[in-house]
Formats: C-alpha cells, sequence, structure tokens
C-alpha cells in the first residue's frame, strides 16, 4: 500500500507513455509537483508540459529537479515507472541507488482499483477501444465514470476521463502480469491469443495468467467473455458470466448488420430483450463486437437504451484505433495500432470491408524482436492480403537486438510480389500519392511520427 499522507511530489520513468501519462495528469490534478523522463518529447509531453509537469529528454541524473534529486527529500517524493524502461537507464537508477519510494504503474493502479467499484478491460487486442467505448457510454449517462485508457479518445482528446460516478474504468494490462494487481468488480476479456511470450513462456501459461486474473474479480462482481475465448477462461466462483459475440449462444449478441454510406445498424439481444436498430459511424464489424462487449457492460450498471442508443451514435473511436486521418475521392489514408497478426488481420478485414473493391498499400513497423521472431510466419501471412508492403525495420522498445531478427525474417516469408523494406525517415519524401488509393500505416512503435508528415503530404499534393 502507497501511503501518500506526506507526498508532495511524484516523479514519472517513462512519463510519455500512454499509461504513464493517464497518471501523471491525474496525480497533477489531485495537486502534487509532476516531473519525469522520457526518451523523445511528443504531443502527450507538450500537454503535460502546459499542465506544468517538469519533463525532461536526456538520461542525465542533472536533469533531475532538485524537488526529486534531493535525497534528504526523499520521504516527500516517490517514483513511478513502467517496465518499458531498460534497466541500465541512468535517470531510473539513480533513484534505485538511492533508496527512494518506487513503484511500478500496476501498482498504482491496484490502489486506485481497490478504493473504487472498477471495470477492468482485459485481452490480447481490442481492450483499448473496448475501454474507450465503455468509458463513453458511462460518460453520456446518468452514472458517469472516471477512465485510464491507453489511447486518447478522440470524443474527450484524452486518456484521462475525471467523473464524480462511482466506477472507475482501466485498461488491464497483460505484460509482465501487471493485471494480477487489480482488484475489479466488473472485469471484460476481449481476445487470448498468443502474446508477450517473452514473458509468459507459451500460451498454455499465458491463459493461466489470465484466469488468474479472473480470480480478482470481487465476489459478486461480473466476467464479460468474449464468446470464442468462453472455453478457455475460467469463471471463478461468485461472479455473475456473460459472453457476447455473434454466436447464436452469446449472451450479449449482435444481429443484423447492415452497412450503409455513413454508418452501420445492427440490432442486439440480450439476456432480457432486444435493442432494434442502433446506428454506429464508427468504421468495422469487428467494432461493432467490440461496441457489444461496452454495452454489455453498461447495462448491467443500468445505462438506459436510450442513453445508449443516444451515445452509441456519437462514438467517434480512439487515436491510431483504425483512425481514419484522410478521406477524400480516390484517396484514403488510416492509421492503426495493430502489432499481433490478429489485430493486423481484424485490421486489413476492416479495410477491406469499409473501403470495398479499393488497392491497400500497407507500411507496417514490426513491435518488438521478440514479437517478430515468435510470429514472423503469421506476420507474412497477414500482410500477404495486402495489394503492397512497406517494412520498416524492427522497434526494440525494452528490447535489445537479436541475433538475426530483423525485418527481413518476415519480408523473406511473404509471397506477395509488391513488397519493400524502406527505412522510416525515408518513408515521407518517397510516398508517390499518385500510385496509392488506401493507405495505412501499422504498428505500436515510432510510427506514428509518420501520421502527421503523411496526412499532411497527401492533403497537400492532392491540391496541388
Amino acid at each position: 500500500m502507497i501511503d501518500f499522507r506526506n507526498i508532495e511530489g511524484i516523479y514519472f520513468v517513462g512519463i510519455g507513455g500512454i499509461g504513464m501519462s493517464a497518471l501523471a495528469v491525474y496525480y497533477a490534478l489531485e495537486g502534487y509537483t509532476i516531473a519525469g523522463y522520457d526518451r523523445s518529447k511528443t504531443n502527450i509531453t507538450d500537454k503535460l508540459n502546459d499542465l506544468g509537469c517538469e519533463i525532461s529528454f536526456s538520461d542525465d541524473t542533472n536533469t533531475i529537479p532538485r524537488m526529486f534529486k534531493d535525497t534528504g527529500n526523499r520521504d516527500n517524493v516517490i517514483i513511478i515507472y513502467t517496465p518499458a524502461i531498460p534497466a541500465e537507464n541512468r535517470v531510473f537508477s539513480y533513484f534505485k541507488e538511492n533508496g527512494y519510494g518506487i513503484f511500478k504503474r500496476s501498482e498504482v493502479l491496484g490502489q486506485i482499483s481497490s478504493a473504487t467499484d472498477t471495470i477492468a478491460i482485459a485481452g490480447t487486442h481490442g481492450k483499448t477501444t473496448v475501454s474507450a467505448m465503455t468509458a463513453h457510454l458511462f460518460k453520456q449517462s446518468h452514472i458517469d465514470c472516471s477512465a485510464f485508457l491507453g489511447g486518447i479518445s478522440k470524443n474527450y482528446d484524452s486518456n484521462l476521463l475525471v467523473g464524480d460516478g462511482r466506477y472507475t474504468v482501466i485498461e488491464a494490462d497483460e505484460y509482465d502480469r501487471s493485471f494480477h494487481r487489480l482488484s475489479p468488480l466488473i472485469a471484460v476479456i476481449t481476445a487470448a491469443d498468443p502474446d508477450h511470450l517473452e514473458i509468459y513462456g507459451d500460451l498454455k501459461t499465458m491463459i493461466a495468467g489470465y484466469n488468474e486474473f479472473c480470480k480478482r474479480i470481487r465476489t459478486g462482481g461480473i466476467l464479460v467473455i468474449n464468446n470464442r475465448i468462453k472455453d478457455i477462461i475460467s469463471r471463478p466462483e461468485g461472479v455473475e458470466c456473460f459472453t457476447y459475440g455473434s454466436s447464436p449462444d452469446s449472451d450479449y449478441r449482435y444481429t443484423d448488420i447492415e452497412h450503409r454510406v455513413n454508418d452501420y445498424s445492427f440490432n442486439l439481444k440480450t439476456p432480457d430483450n432486444i435493442i432494434t436498430d442502433l446506428h454506429f459511424p464508427f468504421p468495422g464489424i469487428i467494432n461493432i463486437e467490440n461496441m457489444t462487449a461496452a454495452i454489455a457492460v453498461a447495462l448491467r450498471c443500468g445505462i438506459s437504451e436510450d442513453e445508449l442508443r443516444k451515445a452509441v451514435l456519437i462514438f467517434q473511436g480512439v487515436r491510431r484505433r483504425f483512425d481514419i486521418r484522410v478521406n477524400i475521392p480516390g484517396l484514403a489514408y488510416v492509421d492503426d495500432y495493430a502489432h499481433h497478426p490478429e489485430e493486423i488481420r481484424a485490421c486489413i478485414h476492416s479495410l477491406r470491408e469499409y473501403f470495398r473493391g479499393r488497392r491497400i498499400t500497407g507500411i507496417f513497423q514490426p513491435h518488438l524482436f521478440s514479437r517478430t521472431l515468435n510470429h514472423s510466419a503469421g506476420f507474412a501471412e497477414i500482410l500477404d492480403q495486402l495489394d503492397e508492403v512497406i517494412l520498416l525495420p524492427v522497434y526494440p522498445a525494452r528490447e535489445k537486438p537479436v541475433l538475426g531478427v530483423t525485418s527481413e525474417l518476415i519480408f523473406n516469408k511473404m509471397k506477395n510480389g509488391h513488397k519493400q523494406l524502406m527505412e522510416l525517415e525515408d518513408v515521407t519524401e518517397k510516398l508517390d500519392i499518385k500510385k496509392l488509393d488506401v493507405l495505412v500505416t501499422i504498428g505500436a512503435g515510432n510510427i506514428d511520427t509518420l501520421a502527421e508528415p503523411i496526412e499532411k503530404k497527401l492533403k497537400t499534393e492532392r491540391q496541388a
């Protein structure tokens, strides 16, 4: 248990991360002095600066503000870090070597979780979108909520939502078993495909990790599971369980989907009734499935059908989750965070379904050497479904290079004849918009830095 009674300041090592930045804003609004380190300046760190947070982008102990560097003051500050920070980081090492109170982000979220009625959204993919959808439904209802999101909600332009309701929506991260620190009242599991095997070792152990998470649900709570994984997820005693999906035996089932010009319409079967003619403007049938999970939670918590209907109609999505940045006649550009083969499969399926009959060019940046090694064949198979592919070098994140593991591992397994390797810094200049119809950037690394330059280039050159 973290004792905040004498704490005046909080230093975040890795403050620019999507999860860390939400915590930084949360505690800044609580009145704490906030500072931190990250590798590079981003829109997120710019917003933190605007809030008065002091941020350094140099791994140099001389950049640590006096309030945090003075070891005589260490009982009045705490340090929060993310596992994405390398152990040899000099700023992080300074705090470790000098006896500061140091806590993982997951420990802090766990403490917040234990003090509120938490709705924890877990899954190897889809959790950010479902978290944003769930929070949105609550914010647009009489119930309200707070939320710590793994992406920037386009409805609220933030990854932190603060409200007066009893519920807090938290994205439950399976990496490093972080979600085992949560104590949710309600939990959702969206998917359980093999991922983070560098942590779990194999799929069986990963599933055991999810089942351990389920045991953390409070007695009398609720578990909502994607119907596709209902047979591998254990249902804890004392917890009410529901499934969602398109299968006839799903407790919450979406049906009768109609793709219209500007939106979708669909019906939703619940254990109690059928909600007809819901209108949903966000692209991709996978997102109707995601919205079904969010609606299941909302209904269990007392949000009315009328409130849901209005909220679903105005959902705008999450940045970097099927984020349509350009959509003009003959040219579209989508940016997506997908970094696992099954996520990319869902992304491409949504692209094919939304931009029917059009030619799709994909730019993919593999994320992590371990994931590239474990899933190179899967990546190759999925990317072959694109009309043209540009592969960028592997983004290492927290990992050190692995001998022989490069993007060429994927490239050489691909059968697509329209493929090329390219450096990230060359992409914007080399893109020939005359040959583009639909372009998608895919990945969880720093490929996001291409989004604004590409968008600007496409709009400028199309108008020229």
